[in-house]
């Protein structure tokens, strides 16, 4: 079986097929760096990070770009509300950024473009489009054209003619009122006063958010690569305008295939500030949450779907790494007293019958569309006898000859987990000293640090999905788990709870 993946531009799952033969060139649309990373940043790049590993273990040499927008009107307003700068902001973020990716145990990509740095890419990518008749300029603006785009609407599926249809009385503010059409969009936004600005040869101004990434796609890999990644929530108009603007420069298709990951809800809700379930990766870490656990949940559903984040999910992800870590774990702990080697299962042809297939199964499943899910099925399937036996060393008893033969299996599982990015914990300084386990904040146990903002937003929010179910029962225990923490919940009128520390 080859790889197959779901390509969201023909709607199917295709074998994959990279342009030169064993090497894949990727592009991962990047942050933009006014804030933390929240739960969906570390949906996408955890699966994402899973595929990069897969195409790796396979053999192929891998390029994979991910960019960083570091400059964005929700960047400028971060610095306004502080009175600080652009740059500050992007910096601070971005180190945040690699601090919260590298405790996920997320390869870094071979580069990371910023937008401000590449504005000499994005300059003569306009000046391209305006030669070709694509782009136009009004006033300091620079626009593409999309009826110069014929394939314009093909990734989203949408209608070019029916969103004209239903534009009317858009064209009102001054804005719109020099586009050509409706659903024109930026190239290059002229300065508005108080803001930074770079010169250019329509006037001093800024790079619409859609240029910059064909720019950095152009500039690090060429006119067409292997795979664009992304979320679902980029398919329009962000990536369905990289499409168009690439392409109509280049005249080539921008990416092969274009995979993208489903959405991250939150108790069953939408996550959202505004909802008051919005929770950062860092926040969840610094609650005590294993750094595994949470990759190992994003990994139980296909990154195609959408997936839910409840206590309960997070909770039963914490059980299910306890049991695979300790398994990864017991080989190089007791190490001495297995006599285990740490070298490589290889690939597969020496292994036993029973591990071979196990072997060709776990391929099988990511080989599916990355089926992580079926795939980890076989991480546990490896694991049983290992927790079996780090079960019984913790006892006290000595290893059996039995025991001791169970090497082979070990190092399978443990070249395996790597594929998926799993490895034993390891201290991290993210978790302030004394702090507990999320294991033990979600299940309700007392623990010598309170629980985080973030861990006690998502409980609220699970409790209000499980009361709108009727599930009183769930909704009853999350309150007394928060009780137990110290956290009194008060019920208001119009289903609003607020919370208080005791």
């Amino acid at each position: 079986m080859t790889l197959r993946l779901t390509n969201t531009l023909t709607r199917t799952t295709e074998t994959f097929i990279p342009l030169k033969d064993r090497e894949v060139s990727i592009y991962c649309c990047g942050v933009t760096v006014y804030d933390l990373c929240h739960l969906g940043h570390a949906r996408s790049y955890i699966v994402w990070d899973v595929l990069r590993r897969y195409l790796m273990w396979q053999g192929y040499r891998v390029t994979f770009v991910q960019n960083f927008t570091d400059i964005d009107d929700k960047i400028l307003q971060r610095a306004a509300s502080e009175g600080s700068s652009m740059d500050a902001v992007s910096e601070r973020n971005i180190e945040a950024f690699f601090t919260d990716m590298d405790a996920l145990n997320i390869l870094r990509a071979d580069r990371m473009p910023r937008a401000t740095r590449c504005l000499d890419g994005i300059r003569a990518l306009i000046g391209d489009l305006e030669q070709r008749g694509a782009a136009y300029s009004a006033d300091g603006d620079v626009y593409f054209a999309v009826m110069k785009a014929p394939g314009y609407g093909k990734l989203s599926g949408r209608d070019l003619a029916e969103q004209q249809g239903g534009a009317s009385g858009r064209t009102a503010d001054v804005e719109e009122a020099r586009k050509r059409h409706p659903f024109d969009f930026a190239l290059w936004k002229g300065a508005k006063p108080g803001e930074p600005s770079f010169p250019s040869p329509w006037g001093a101004g800024r790079p619409g958010w859609h240029i910059e990434c064909s720019a950095m796609v152009r500039a690090e890999l060429g006119d067409t690569i292997d795979i664009h990644l992304g979320g679902a929530d980029l398919i329009f108009p962000h990536h369905e305008n990289e499409i168009a603007q690439s392409e109509a420069a280049s005249g080539k298709p921008l990416a092969r295939y274009w995979l993208h990951n489903g959405m991250v809800n939150v108790g069953g809700e939408k996550m959202s500030k505004s909802l008051g379930n919005f929770t950062t990766i860092r926040a969840l870490l610094e609650s005590g949450v294993s750094p595994m656990t949470l990759r190992l949940f994003v990994l139980q559903a296909h990154y195609r779907k959408p997936l839910d984040f409840t206590a309960a999910a997070l909770e039963a992800a914490a059980t299910g790494w306890k049991g695979l870590g300790g398994a990864l774990a017991v080989g190089r702990s007791q190490q001495g007293l297995l006599g285990w080697s740490e070298s490589a299962a290889g690939s597969g042809a020496a292994l036993p019958e029973e591990l071979a297939a196990s072997r060709r199964r776990f391929v099988a499943a990511m080989d599916d569309d990355l089926n992580t899910a079926a795939a980890l099925g076989e991480l546990f399937e490896l694991a049983r006898p290992l927790r079996a036996l780090a079960n019984r060393l913790q006892r006290g008893d000595l290893p059996s000859e039995a025991d001791r033969v169970l090497g082979g299996r070990w190092r399978l599982l443990v070249e395996l987990a790597e594929v998926l990015g799993l490895q034993p914990d390891q201290p991290r300084p993210l978790t302030a000293p004394g702090s507990s386990s999320a294991e033990a904040n979600l299940a309700g146990c007392t623990a010598p640090q309170a629980l985080h903002d973030g861990a006690i937003e998502t409980m609220v929010a699970e409790r209000k999905a499980a009361k709108a179910n009727r599930d009183f029962a769930t909704a009853d225990r999350l309150r007394d788990e928060l009780r137990e923490q110290g956290i009194e919940l008060v019920d208001k009128p119009g289903g609003i709870t607020v919370w208080l520390r005791g």
